[in-house]
C-alpha cells in the first residue's frame, strides 16, 4: 500500500453511528472514521432526527477520514452511501427539511398500521412487496401523516429515506434505490413502484412524493462543488446510491457468493437473519411478516427476519452480574465477564432450560410482531446456577434465530455469522446446532460500508459485475467451515419444539403484564413508556413522570 493508492469511500449512516470507511480497489479496509449519531424520543412514541445535523455529521465523518489519510483528495476515486432503513425524511420544493425525520424507531403510526392491516387487499400488498407492514416503514408513516399530520405533507415535495437525503446533499439528485422502493411501495420482482401497493396504503394523492429509482451499481452522479468543499474531496467524483444498510451488510458479510443453501446472521445488539434466493423462489409466510429486499444482483433477493434483541440479552445478564458484584465493591466490567463465558458454558449442560429472548422494551418483530413480548426463563430449579442461565440465554438467541429462519421457509445447510458474538467458538457451535447448519465466520469488519463500496466498484468499472467483485471482496474473508455437532442438534431440535409451543401460547400473558404495568403507572400518576427506548439504546424506566 502506498500514499497514492486509489480509494473508494463507503458511507454507512446507522442509527447510532455514522461511519466513513476507506477501501482499496481490491476490498482491503484501510481506515474508519465515525461520528456518534443523535436522535430524540418522546413518551408518545416519537423518534426523530435532524436532517441537517445528519448531513453535517456525515460530512464530518468523511472529512475526519481525510485528516488521517495522506493525499486523501487525490486518492479518492468514488463514494457510495448506505444508511439506516425505513423512516421518513421530508424535504420541500427548495430542498429544505420540512420537519425532523421520523425514524424506523418511531411508533406513532401503530394505530394506522392496525387499520391498514385490516383492509381487504393487505395480503396482495404483502405478496407484492414481500414485506410485512409495520410502524417502521415510510408507507405506514406517510399514511399516518395523511390522517393526523396533513400540514407536513402539504409542505413536502419529496419523501426520502436516510441514504437518499445524504445522496441528495452529496450530488443534488433526488432519487431512491430499488431495495427500499420495492419493499415499501413496489414489487420485488420488477424492482419498481406498484400502483396497487400505493393505493392500498391510501397514498394515490401523494405519489408525487416518491423520488425516481436508480441502481447505484449501474448509475452514478458527480459530487457537487458545495459538498466537495465541505468534505475535502474533488468535485465531480462519482457517487453511488447504495441499497439499504441491511442488505449492504448482508452483501459484505457473505449472504450471496453464488453458493447454494446459505444463510447469514449478524449477531449484534439486534439479530438480523437473511438468506439469498432467486426472486421466483421467495417463501411468503402465512403470518405476513419479514422483509424481501432485492440484492444488486439480477434476479436475486434477500429474505430477512429480524429480532429486536439478540446479543442484548447476554449484555443484560452480564450487567445483572456486574451490578450485583458492584454492591460488594467488586469491579467486574462487561469485558471481564465476557471472558468468563467459555468457562461458564463448560460448567453447564445443553437443553436444560428454555429462555425466550424478548428482552427489548419494544417487544419483538420477527418472525412475529408483538410490542408486548417479554423475555422469560422456564424450567429453573434450585440446583441451577449462573452458568446455566448464561447457556440458556445463548440457546434462546439460537432458538430465536431458528424461529426467524423457519419464518423464511427453513434454515440452509451453511450459516455465515458476523458480529461480535461470533468470536466465541462455543457460542458459534450452539447457534449452529440450534439452526442445524455448518457455520463460517465473516472476517469483514465494516460489512455495511463494504457492501456500499462494492456497488461503487462495479458502477465505475473496476469489476464487470457484482459476482466478480464478491469473489475478491467477500469470499476470501470467510473463515473455514465448522461442522455442526449432530448430537447437539438433536438436543436442540427437541428443545425448539417446546420453545415454539410456549412462544405461541404467551401473547395473552404478555398482554396481561402490559395492562398491569399501565395500571401500576397510572396508580402512581405517571405515564407508561414500556415500549420505548431512549437515544442511548438503553431501556427506559417503566414509568416516566409527566413533568
Amino acid at each position: 500500500m502506498t500514499n497514492h493508492q486509489p480509494l473508494i469511500i463507503g458511507i454507512d449512516a446507522g442509527t447510532s453511528v455514522i461511519k466513513a470507511v476507506a477501501f482499496s480497489l481490491k476490498g482491503e479496509q484501510i481506515l474508519v472514521a465515525s461520528v456518534r449519531n443523535t436522535y430524540h424520543t418522546t413518551k408518545e412514541g416519537a423518534a426523530t432526527q435532524s436532517l441537517q445535523q445528519t448531513w453535517l455529521d456525515c460530512a464530518q465523518a468523511i472529512a475526519d477520514l481525510g485528516k488521517q489519510l495522506s493525499n486523501f483528495r487525490e486518492r479518492v476515486v468514488a463514494l457510495a452511501v448506505t444508511a439506516q432503513g425505513d423512516g421518513t425524511w421530508l424535504i420541500d420544493a427548495d430542498g429544505q427539511p420540512v420537519t425532523d425525520a421520523w425514524l424506523w424507531l418511531d411508533g406513532r403510526a401503530a394505530p394506522t398500521v392496525a387499520q391498514l392491516q385490516s383492509l381487504d387487499g393487505e395480503r396482495s400488498r404483502f405478496e407484492a412487496t414481500g414485506t410485512g407492514l409495520n410502524t417502521c416503514q415510510q408507507g405506514a408513516q406517510l399514511a399516518h401523516m395523511v390522517r393526523h399530520y396533513p400540514e407536513l405533507l402539504d409542505q413536502a415535495a419529496t419523501a426520502f429515506h436516510c441514504k437518499d437525503w445524504l445522496y441528495f446533499n452529496l450530488t443534488g439528485i433526488k432519487a431512491t434505490d430499488p431495495s427500499e422502493a420495492s419493499f415499501t411501495f413496489g414489487d420485488f420482482r420488477t424492482r419498481q413502484y406498484k400502483d396497487e401497493v400505493i393505493a392500498q396504503l391510501g397514498l394515490n394523492d401523494y405519489r408525487y412524493l416518491l423520488p425516481p429509482i436508480i441502481d447505484g451499481s449501474e448509475t452514478t452522479h458527480p459530487l457537487s462543488q458545495s459538498a466537495a468543499e465541505l468534505i475535502g474531496l474533488k468535485a465531480g467524483i462519482p457517487v453511488s446510491l447504495a441499497y439499504v444498510d441491511m442488505v449492504m451488510t448482508a452483501l459484505g458479510a457473505g449472504v450471496h457468493t453464488q453458493d447454494d443453501s446459505v444463510s447469514c446472521s449478524v449477531i449484534g445488539s439486534t439479530g438480523v437473519h437473511m438468506r439469498s434466493v432467486a426472486d421466483q423462489e421467495v417463501y411468503l409466510n402465512d403470518a405476513g411478516t419479514g422483509y424481501v429486499i432485492v440484492l444488486p444482483v439480477p434476479g436475486k433477493v434477500t429474505q430477512v427476519q429480524t429480532n429486536m434483541a439478540s446479543a442484548l440479552n447476554l449484555d443484560w445478564l452480564l450487567n445483572v452480574a456486574s451490578e450485583l458484584l458492584a454492591e460488594f465493591g467488586i469491579d467486574a466490567d462487561n469485558k471481564a465477564l465476557i471472558a468468563k463465558i467459555e468457562g461458564w458454558l463448560n460448567q453447564s449442560e445443553p437443553g436444560q432450560l428454555i429462555y425466550h429472548p424478548y428482552i427489548s422494551d419494544a417487544g419483538e418483530r420477527g418472525p412475529f410482531v408483538d410490542a408486548n413480548a417479554r423475555a422469560s426463563f422456564t424450567g429453573v430449579t434450585y440446583r441451577h446456577r449462573y452458568p446455566d442461565l448464561v447457556r440458556a440465554v445463548i440457546e434462546g438467541i439460537g432458538m430465536a434465530m431458528r424461529d426467524c429462519y423457519e419464518g423464511m421457509g427453513g434454515a440452509a445447510t451453511e450459516l455465515r455469522l458476523s458480529g461480535g458474538a461470533a468470536r466465541s467458538a462455543q457460542l458459534r457451535a450452539i447457534l449452529a446446532a440450534c439452526v442445524g447448519a455448518d457455520v463460517r465466520v465473516s472476517l469483514r469488519e465494516e460489512a455495511g460500508a463494504a457492501g456500499a463500496a462494492m456497488m461503487a466498484a462495479v458502477a465505475n468499472g473496476y469489476y464487470p459485475d457484482m459476482n466478480t467483485c464478491i469473489a475478491e471482496w467477500v469470499t476470501p474473508l470467510l473463515g473455514q467451515s465448522e461442522a455442526v455437532d449432530p448430537n447437539l442438534t438433536r438436543i436442540y431440535d427437541n428443545l425448539y419444539q417446546a420453545y415454539l409451543e410456549q412462544r405461541q401460547s404467551y401473547p395473552h400473558v404478555w398482554q396481561t403484564l402490559a395492562k398491569q404495568r399501565d395500571f401500576a403507572c397510572a396508580a402512581n400518576g405517571q405515564n407508561s413508556t414500556h415500549n420505548k427506548n431512549d437515544a442511548s439504546g438503553r431501556a427506559p424506566d417503566f414509568c416516566a413522570n409527566n413533568q
